[in-house]
Formats: structure tokens, C-alpha cells, sequence
């Protein structure tokens, strides 16, 4: 009997990766009150097993267990099976994934946990495999213990849930620590003691795992919010060289663009090869920053690398932004990206073939189970060097390499495209790809930014103005979360910065006083749900930044930036709020935190609010705009108008209201704190008062 055989629930999602077991004998249900009303009526457990299209150890799982008919049939019998696609329900992995750490595991994906009919865990873990090896019970002896105890004594389990639904209300508990005069620079200073005691001074980097290498971009812009405010070299230094590495690293597609996943030995060479939007959306913000506080344009390049590869493989064609693209393909990991030297040696000329060999460190006998990955620890001038040929013809041969192998490669069975649009991702990348244009002075990206904020708001955004969460061939579904609100209006804010269009600032608000409305707890920090979402065991509150920022963060950033645009005092106390209910994670262990701390850091570094009145067709207000757009000032906020609109415009930016050129001339007013400086015309004194602390 072939896979396709067998047909379950899954056939009428839309989830790449619920689509992905449609065909497995395990009768597999979504997520939703039919499947748990079941487990009722038969009285048997759930199994909850969560994970998302791309993920390696998921495919091996299925293909194991979930492929397997008697295990399917063991399943089956004793249990109600759920299949959750993590990135669409991110709240359902959440609460999960905190139980099975609670319960001692290491967190991870495949997550399978199992859960009583009202949906409360008791057992779980990550891979479970076929047979009993590495410590890890097999997946059968799992399912049959279970069974059994959930049979013979159900006290076990009852101890159990109660003891884990106790932990989960308790974590998301955030009554208020300390108070405003508590909030200090302390836990910034914390976070950079502990990146310097990890510091990779070798291979660069961290070493915050026993082996594996994650892109710590947060972190990175963290470090450079650190040197700007004292001056610590060590910060910059990390920050730099660890971009460099990670981009010349195998961690980087050398030949399509592209950071993945994270790198499985402390030299950046060997990656987990899936690629994450939200990855590489970090990333280019992490490079674009560093270029504006260096001017080294390599960084820049680097960014628009990044952003290259979106555009030619995660974009759609109405200008949203994919999620994902799979480490497999032909079942293999890494096949598609990995070359032999004689592979290289028949689709190049000789003399090309002679600079790239070198260059991307290719060799007979490889560097990965007996092919290459390509990765460009030394410069190209130091391979012309050796080679005693001129740089410039040197570079010319890597491009036509590049290009080559691209064109070569680009046959291949490609690994799966994650094609479903995620609404916070999207909002990632956007914000990265306006920072770059308002810094590189794009505006080919700057565009390709507002198209994609234009499809999350025509095509994620349900008739009653609330965002959703998820769009797939045609279908927006889910309700969205704090993150995909927090997310897209940081992104309009950065889109305002990068346009000075007033639209984005009205958007971001709305976004935020929908947050407001339906997510507060009452006690400063939001909940990860709205107040009319689905009811879960727990409503959560996070402020943890791991892969992603947190909502929380992003909330925390959002009102910030919106209480000086919109001269809103109330709005820097909403900020307050949630800085005082994560106080402890921030101030104690801060490398959790890095996007908090970045907005943490905007509020203590006394949030600058300049406005700039222009005139139109005049050089000074070009050389006023490159000030701004150029410089790295991570404590200010800034408004742009020409005279001639600032009435028009300043009902959604008040900040503007009043403002006038002085003299003929471009006009910029610094104020903070309350206090407003004498506003100036030229851009010299203008860059002066934005470092000035």
C-alpha cells in the first residue's frame, strides 16, 4: 500500500506542513474543538505533535513513525492525534514548548506532547526515535508507557497536570517590580560583560551552546547601541567581526545569498541549511546598522545581498514576503547547496575555475561528507595575491563564478518553499529593508518595503480592521497575535522614516491602540492573544526575545517612537509599564532580552525628538536629510515635512505642528526630555546635538 493511500484531516489545510503528513496512516486532525470533543468521548489521551514545513528532524520523524502503519495503528488506537503547524499558531507552540522545558526537556522541534481531552500536558518531549538509542526511549515504548499509565493510574497524571498548569499561570504572571527610578543602564552593562565571557575571539561569535553557532543578530544591535553610548570598542569589534564571519561562512549561501538557520560547529562552516525570513530580515538590520556606524560599505553590500535573495526567491508576486525555504531536498540535507571540485572544474572555464577553487575553498576529499560547502574565510585580494594576479581580474572571475554556478545550480530539485506569508515576518523584513533604504538612499527597496506593507494590509487584514495571521494560496486565516501588531507597526514606523509619508504614522498607531485595547493585562505588559481569541489553558505574556523580538519589545519600541511623534507623554508611561513588568529578566540576564533592551535603551538615552521643516528643490534640505538618513542615532525620532505641508501633515504628526524654516533654510528642533533646543541650520551643529547625551 503506497502513502497516498491513506488520506486524513489534514488534506483541507492549507499549511505547507500539515499538507505534508495529509497522507500518513495517522489519523491526524488540526487543531480545534472536533478533535479534542473526540478525545473525550473515547476517553484517551491527545497527542499534540507540532513543527513547520522546513524542519529536518520533523521530516525525519514522519518519515520513521509517522509513516510507519503499526505504529500509526498504535497511535491510532490509544490516542487522538493533532497535527499544529507552529508558525501559524505560535500561541498553541508557546504554551507547549514552556511545559516541556518545566518538565526538564530541551526545547526543540518536532515537539510532541501529550495532553488530557481539555488540553493540559502532562508528558513530552522533541524527536522520539524508531527504535530506543541515545538515552531516547523509542517512540513506541513512549506511546505504550502512556497508554498504560493513562489507564492504570490516573492520579500520576492528574499530579502532573495540575502541577504543570500551576507553572504556566505562574510564569505568565506580571505584576509590577520596582518601579521607574529602578530602571537603569545596569542591565545594558550586564548584557555586555556576559557577550565578552562568551566571545568566540577565534572563530568569532558566541559560545552559548556546547556546539552549535545561532545568528545572535539581536544581540549584535544591542552591542552597537552599547558603543555608541560609552565607547566600548569590544562591543563594535564583536559586532563586526562576528558579521563577517557568519557572512563568509558556510552559514552564508555564498552562491544565491542568504543566512541559514544557525551553524553546527563554532566555525560557521557547517548550517543547519534551512532558511528563515525572520533570520535574514535580522541579519540585514544588524549589517545596515553597522554600516552606519563604521561608513564601511562592505556592510551595506552585504545587506543588499541579503536582499537580493528575497527578491529573486521569497517574494511573491503581489510583494509579500515568503517564510521559509527546507534545509532537504531529495530527502537529503544540504544536497542542493553542496559541490565537488570536479563538479565545479566541468561547469567553469579553467581560468575562472582557478581563482573560485581557492576562493570558496574547494578540495578534492571536501569539507562535509565528501563534498564542499562553499564558504570565503580569505579575501579576494589575498587569493589574487597568491595566485600573483591583479584584484580586479581576480573579482571579475569570482562574479563570473558566482553567477555560473547560480545559473548551474538553480537546475537542481530545489528544497521545499515554505509559500505561506506570516504577518510579524513580513513585518521584520520590511522594517529591514526600509532601514536600508533610508540609509542607502534606495528607493527601489524603500518601494519594494511599501508593497509588501501594502499586501499585509490588503491581504492580511479582515473586513472588521483586525490583522490575521497567515496568507496561502488565497486565504487569510488567524487571528493575529501581539507580535504580527507590534511588528508591522514598527515596521510603519520605519517605513515613515524612510518616506516621511504621515500615512505610516496613522497606521501604527491604530495598530497600537488595537494592542492596547485588546491585549492589555492591566498591569503594563500585553498578553500574547487578544481578549476575543481563542481560550487556551493559560493567556501568555512573554517578553522573551529568542529568534524573534517579542511583542512586548516591539510594544515597548512602538509606543516610544509614537509618543514623540505624536508629542504623547502618555505613551512613554506604556513603555514604562512593560520595562518595570520584565525588570528582572532585563536587568539579570539581558542577552534574553536584546530587543527590549534596544528600546530600553531609546528610553534611557533621554529620546530625542527632532523635527526638520525643508523647502522644496533646496540643497540644504538634501544635505540636512543625509545627516540624518546616514548617521547611526539610535535615541532619537525623526519627523520630516516641507513648509508647505507641515499643516497638512501634522494632524498625524504633531511633532511637526508650528514648525517653520528659518531664514530660507532647512530648519531642524531637537527636543528632549521636555526641554527644546534653539533649532538650527546646519547640519554640522544638527549631528552634534543627535550624539550629544
Amino acid at each position: 500500500m503506497s502513502d497516498n493511500d491513506f488520506t486524513n484531516a489534514l488534506i483541507n489545510e492549507k499549511s505547507p506542513y500539515l499538507l505534508q503528513h495529509a497522507h500518513n496512516p495517522v489519523d491526524w486532525s488540526p487543531w480545534g474543538d472536533e478533535a479534542f470533543q473526540r478525545a473525550r468521548e473515547r476517553k484517551v489521551p491527545v497527542l499534540v505533535s507540532i513543527g513547520y514545513a522546513t524542519c529536518h528532524w520533523c521530516h525525519v520523524m514522519e518519515r520513521e513513525s509517522f509513516e510507519d502503519p503499526q505504529l500509526a495503528e498504535l497511535l491510532n488506537a490509544n490516542f487522538v492525534a493533532i497535527k499544529v503547524d507552529r508558525e501559524e499558531r505560535p500561541d498553541v507552540d508557546s504554551i507547549y514548548m514552556q511545559a516541556v522545558q518545566a518538565l526538564g526537556q530541551q526545547g526543540g522541534w518536532p515537539l510532541n506532547v501529550f495532553v488530557t481531552p481539555e488540553g493540559v500536558p502532562f508528558y513530552g518531549g522533541t524527536y522520539f526515535p524508531p527504535q530506543a538509542r541515545h538515552g531516547l526511549p523509542s517512540f513506541a515504548d513512549v506511546l505504550n508507557s502512556l497508554s498504560a499509565i493513562w489507564k492504570n493510574e490516573p492520579d500520576k497524571i492528574q499530579q502532573q497536570t495540575q502541577s504543570l498548569i500551576q507553572y504556566l499561570k505562574q510564569s505568565s504572571n506580571r505584576d509590577k517590580v520596582g518601579s521607574v527610578d529602578t530602571l537603569s543602564f545596569e542591565g545594558e552593562e550586564r548584557a555586555a560583560k556576559l557577550y565578552r565571557e562568551h566571545y568566540d575571539s577565534l572563530n568569532y561569535g558566541f559560545k552559548f551552546q556546547a556546539q552549535n553557532k545561532f545568528p545572535p543578530s539581536m544581540g549584535l544591535s544591542l552591542l552597537l547601541r552599547h558603543y555608541h553610548r560609552v565607547g566600548d570598542v569590544n562591543s563594535l569589534v564583536m559586532c563586526e567581526n562576528t558579521l563577517m564571519a557568519m557572512k563568509h561562512g558556510g552559514i552564508y549561501d555564498q552562491i544565491g545569498g542568504g543566512l541559514s538557520r544557525y551553524s553546527t560547529d563554532f566555525r560557521w562552516l557547517v548550517p543547519h541549511f534551512e532558511k528563515m525570513l525572520y533570520d535574514n530580515a535580522l541579519f540585514a538590520k544588524a549589517l545596515i546598522e553597522t554600516y552606519q556606524v563604521t561608513g564601511k560599505r562592505e556592510f551595506a553590500d552585504y545587506a543588499n545581498d541579503v536582499f537580493q535573495y528575497i527578491d529573486r526567491d521569497m517574494t511573491s508576486p503581489e510583494g509579500g514576503f515568503y517564510s521559509a525555504e527546507d534545509a532537504d531536498s531529495e530527502g537529503v540535507e544540504g544536497k542542493f547547496y553542496v559541490w565537488t571540485k570536479k563538479e565545479i572544474e566541468e561547469v567553469l572555464d579553467r581560468k575562472t575555475a582557478s581563482v573560485a577553487i581557492p576562493f570558496y575553498q574547494v578540495s578534492e576529499a571536501g569539507n562535509w561528507e565528501g563534498s564542499n560547502i562553499l564558504n570565503t574565510p580569505q579575501r579576494v585580494g589575498d587569493v589574487a595575491k597568491d595566485m600573483g594576479m591583479n584584484e580586479a581580474a581576480a573579482l571579475e572571475s569570482i562574479a563570473k563564478a558566482r553567477q555560473t554556478l547560480l545559473e548551474v545550480r538553480s537546475k537542481r530539485i530545489r528544497p521545499l518553499l515554505d509559500d505561506k506569508s506570516l504577518t510579524s515576518w513580513n513585518g521584520m523584513m520590511i522594517s529591514a529593508m526600509a532601514c536600508a533604504g533610508r540609509a542607502l538612499e534606495d528607493e527601489d527597496r524603500i518601494a519594494r518595503a511599501a508593497k509588501a506593507a501594502e499586501f499585509v494590509f490588503s491581504k492580511l487584514r479582515a473586513p472588521d480592521g483586525k490583522l490575521l495571521r497567515r496568507y496561502r494560496d488565497g486565504e487569510a486565516r488567524y487571528d493575529g497575535y501581539l507580535f504580527d501588531y507590534t511588528s508591522m507597526a514598527v515596521a510603519c514606523l520605519d517605513l515613515y522614516e524612510a518616506t516621511y509619508e504621515s500615512r505610516y504614522v496613522a497606521r501604527a498607531l491604530e495598530l497600537m491602540e488595537t494592542v492596547e485595547e485588546k491585549f492589555a493585562t492591566g498591569k503594563g505588559a500585553y498578553y500574547e492573544t487578544a481578549v476575543d481569541g481563542e481560550e487556551l489553558i493559560v493567556r501568555q505574556v512573554s517578553g522573551y526575545d529568542g529568534v524573534e523580538p517579542s511583542g512586548n519589545s516591539n510594544a515597548a519600541m512602538a509606543w516610544l517612537r509614537l509618543s514623540a511623534l505624536r508629542a504623547e507623554p502618555e505613551y512613554v508611561e506604556r513603555s514604562e509599564k512593560i520595562f518595570i513588568g520584565f525588570h528582572d529578566e532585563v536587568m539579570d540576564y539581558g542577552i534574553n532580552s536584546s530587543a527590549m533592551m534596544q528600546a530600553f535603551h531609546l528610553y534611557l538615552g533621554g529620546l530625542k525628538e527632532v523635527a526638520i521643516v525643508g523647502l522644496r528643490g533646496d540643497e540644504s534640505t538634501e544635505t540636512m536629510l543625509k545627516t540624518v538618513r546616514r548617521g547611526f542615532f539610535p535615541n532619537a525620532v525623526f519627523a520630516f515635512a516641507y513648509e508647505d505641508e507641515v499643516d497638512a501633515v501634522s494632524k498625524a504628526v504633531p511633532l511637526l505642528a508650528g514648525r517653520k524654516a528659518v531664514d530660507g533654510k532647512a530648519t531642524a528642533y531637537v527636543c528632549k526630555l521636555g526641554t527644546c533646543l534653539l533649532p538650527t541650520t546646519s547640519p554640522e551643529d544638527l549631528e552634534n546635538l543627535l550624539d550629544y547625551e
